[in-house]
Parts: structure tokens; sequence; C-alpha cells
């Protein structure tokens, strides 16, 4: 046990207090490396948090497009159903032979009227819909665009800013 508390080496105040100011310069110039960076981390960082949000929107958006134009495409088949039993309705309206069938056909041919009319109705507000989407969309394509812009700016700087300073580090 003895031998081994010999062989740590004692340094002397002197000694200590080199190696502190050392310590202390290498920790001054990480600080200015530190401000030369300054807030680009976290204005990257911020900048890539909004990109992926407006994507994440844009898809939303895609998304809500094609359930309304699925939507559509099936009122327009409701539409066409509609068209075919008035049709055939209509038709039967020939061969009646007492007022109460009469009053019956004529009742099924408005209310497919009406289905038809209520289904046109939905479509127009489904297109509009699309429409309101579609134009949202372009802003926000347009803000992504922009800010795709800024964020490849923002990391070419903060990249020449961390090449600069690698060595150092």
């Amino acid at each position: 046990m003895a031998k081994k508390v010999a062989t740590i080496k004692e340094f002397s105040v002197e000694d200590k207090l080199r190696a502190l100011c050392r310590l202390q310069l290498i920790d001054s110039e990480i600080d200015k490396i530190r401000t030369i960076r300054g807030e680009l981390p976290l204005e990257v960082k911020s900048l890539e948090d909004v990109v992926q949000g407006l994507e994440t929107r844009i898809n939303k958006f895609n998304e809500e497009i094609t359930e309304r134009e699925e939507f559509i495409s099936g009122r327009k088949i409701s539409i066409d159903e509609s068209k075919a039993l008035v049709k055939k309705y209509t038709k039967q309206l020939d061969s009646i032979k007492n007022n109460r069938e009469y009053d019956s056909l004529n009742k099924e041919i408005e209310f497919q009227n009406l289905e038809i009319e209520l289904a046109e109705k939905k479509i127009r507000d489904a297109e509009a819909k699309i429409e309101f989407h579609n134009e949202s969309k372009t802003t926000i394509q347009e803000k992504l665009n922009e800010s795709k812009g800024i964020l490849e700016d923002k990391r070419k700087e903060l990249d020449a800013i961390i090449s600069s300073t690698e060595k150092e580090e």
C-alpha cells in the first residue's frame, strides 16, 4: 500500500494554477465559439419544426380533398340512380289503374326529385370545400417553399460556422 501512495505525483501550486489558467482559456474559447453560433442552431430547429408542420397540413388538406371527391362521386351515382327511378316511375304512370297508384307514384317521383336536389346541393358544398382547401393548400405551399429556402440558408450558415470552428472545438 505504501508503494501505491508513493507513485501518485503531487503537483505544485504553480502547476495547478497553470493548469487552471489553461482550462479557463479553453473554456473562454468554447464560449466564443458558442457566441459565434448564437441562436442559429435553435433557429434551424425551429424552422425544421415549421416545415414539418406545414407539410403535415398540406397532407391533411390532400386527404380531405380526396375524401370530398369520393363523396362527390358517390352523390353523382346516387343522382343517376334517382333519375333512373324517376324514368321508371314516369313510365309506370302510363299504366295506372286507380288514384292511389297515381298518388303513390307521384310522391315517389317527387321524393326522388328532392333526393336529386339534395345530392346536387351536397355536391356544390363539397366542391366549395375542395376549392377552399385548394386555395389554403396553395397558400401553405408558398409558405412551405419560403420556409424551406430560409432553412437551407440557415443550415448552410450553421455548417460554415461549424466547419470553421471544428478544429478549435
